[in-house]
């Protein structure tokens, strides 16, 4: 028996040995090959670090402090990385983070993988395109990545999953003296975590204004490298329980879901919300408010575009387009729409903004308005502006007394027997209408019952319930035809001061008083005005 075959004989007599023989040339192999992925130096690694994701982000990259760990399994843990897009020094820094850690095994970082990275106080704050400053023909700015930085980049590791806490994503608008707009992210949790490539993602977040949580899903990258606000993303949201009491005049609570996508300069937003208890204080009365809407927003500047929005409350619908902007010197941002009310009733939109139990009035309504809500700690009925024209067919009073007195005028001003009785007749109302400071302006009003038609003008106040009309009440009757016995013929001569061009009578009126106690009369100012005449 040669020596070669004595040694074998010898292993196959203790096996153990032959085992042990293999894992030690499996694991010196395997400490050889993550030494040349890996470095043990916590300082070298640092560098290396710095050095790799400088190249492929093309960005100036900062880490404070590196430590690792190789055996029984891969640790590490990092303070003070920040990353800033190169020869940007103007904003803050792209990324940065306060510390992190990182995990995994050594079959996986073979493979280029980390299996877990925890990430605590993570911000992420986007700047403004510098595209947008350029001038017609200006070029880029040449990327510093050489040939062979990118074969060295193109074997970065990917992150199996990704963990942060208390994150933050911050868009810089393009004027300087615009706040920024700033979503605060609790939990975040991302798979398959590669720079070139898109990356699914989880969230959880407060909404700052309204207040509420929102849970949200979806994909985001690959990274713009020479235009971070060009990095597209796309997903789902569930907007739940937010609190529509922060803004002063109206209440509820809204539920929301919807989808988006586009690049974090500009998304494309598509939802549904629903307000089962939605309530402006001046009426009090609580209403379903159930919308749909497709909007942009505008990461640049944080203004959104509504595009359209389909609302719809009780019996009534409404759509609407415009969107929410920040004026120049002004604290927020204004609400702006144009809105069309095509198929909605009187009595719904007067139910949301009077006290009385029951809308004083009931119809079908057409309406078209300019709509703005300012910015500001006031009271949205003080602070809305409207600016319009409506139509009312139909329309009827809900109080009996009112209603009676109707009648009775068009039984009148028609000229009928007294001894008639006096049926139900409906009003139909056209003008146009403003608001402002709470402050409702109608300066041109049409009233018409069968035998009369009514012209007005005059302000209605939404908080002190306050009127003051004034107009003309046009009459196919004359005064001494509205009656009949001693006061016909008392009436008489009052039948040529008060003749019409169109025969019957126009008689100056007024309506002062408040909304729950209207008053009625003659205008003796211009009713002896037109006596002198």
């Amino acid at each position: 028996m040669t020596e070669m075959q004595s040694r074998i004989a010898r292993c196959l007599r203790q096996p153990w040995r032959a085992i042990a023989l293999a894992v030690a040339v499996v694991i010196g192999g395997l400490l050889i090959v993550l030494a040349s992925i890996v470095p043990f130096s916590s300082e070298t690694a640092r560098r290396k670090v710095i050095e790799v994701l400088s190249a492929r982000l093309n960005a100036e990259v900062e880490l404070a402090e590196l430590r690792l760990r190789l055996l029984p399994q891969f640790h590490a843990e990092g303070v003070g990385l920040t990353i800033r897009h190169r020869g940007r020094h103007d904003v803050p820094p792209l990324i940065s983070i306060k510390r992190f850690s990182a995990d995994g095994n050594a079959f996986r970082l073979l493979q280029r993988h980390v299996t877990r990275v925890t990430v605590d106080e993570l911000d992420i704050e986007i700047p403004p395109d510098r595209k947008r400053d350029r001038t017609p023909g200006e070029e880029p700015p040449a990327s510093s990545t050489s040939e062979a930085d990118k074969g060295d980049v193109g074997r970065l590791f990917v992150i199996d999953e990704l963990i942060t806490h208390d994150a933050r994503l911050v868009i810089i608008p393009v004027d300087s003296d615009k706040p920024p707009k700033v979503w605060s992210i609790h939990d975040l949790r991302m798979q398959a975590v590669s720079i070139d490539k898109p990356m699914a993602f989880s969230a959880s977040l407060e909404n700052a204004v309204p207040p509420g949580a929102i849970e949200t899903s979806g994909t985001f990258g690959p990274w713009g490298r020479e235009a971070p606000g060009q990095t597209p993303l796309q997903g789902t949201f569930t907007f739940e329980r937010a609190d529509l009491a922060v803004f002063k005049g109206i209440s509820g609570i809204l539920s929301a879901v919807g989808t988006f996508g586009g690049t974090l300069e500009r998304i494309e937003v598509h939802g549904v919300t629903d307000t089962p208890d939605f309530t402006v204080k001046a009426g009090g009365h609580p209403m379903p408010l159930h919308a749909t809407y497709d909007a942009i927003v505008d990461g640049t500047n944080g203004n959104t575009l509504l595009e359209k929005v389909d609302a719809s409350f009780l019996n009534t619908s409404l759509t609407a387009r415009g969107g929410v902007v920040k004026k120049p010197g002004a604290e927020g941002r204004t609400v702006e729409l144009d809105v069309v009310m095509n198929d909605a009733r009187l009595e719904d939109v007067l139910l949301m903004a009077v006290k009385a139990p029951t809308p004083p009035m009931a119809g079908a309504l057409k309406l078209t308005t300019r709509f703005e809500l300012p910015p500001g700690d006031r009271d949205v009925v003080e602070k809305l502006q409207l600016d319009g024209a409506f139509t009312i067919a139909d329309a009827s009073f809900s109080s009996p007394l009112v209603q009676t007195k109707i009648n009775e005028l068009s039984r009148r001003t028609q000229g009928q027997d007294a001894t008639q009785k006096a049926e139900r007749v409906v009003s139909q109302f056209a003008g146009r209408f403003t608001l402002r400071a709470g402050q409702l302006s109608l300066p041109h009003v049409t009233f018409d019952v069968p035998g009369s038609a009514i012209r007005l003008a005059g302000d209605y106040g939404l908080v002190s319930e306050h009127i003051d009309f004034a107009g003309t009440i046009f009459t196919d009757a004359t005064l001494s035809e509205m009656t009949t016995g001693y006061k016909s013929l008392l009436l008489k001569p009052f039948d040529l001061i008060f003749k019409s061009a169109g025969g019957g009578s126009a008689i100056p009126i007024k309506i002062t008083g408040t909304r729950g106690a209207p008053t009625f009369g003659l205008d003796k100012g211009r009713a002896l005005k037109r006596d002198s005449q």
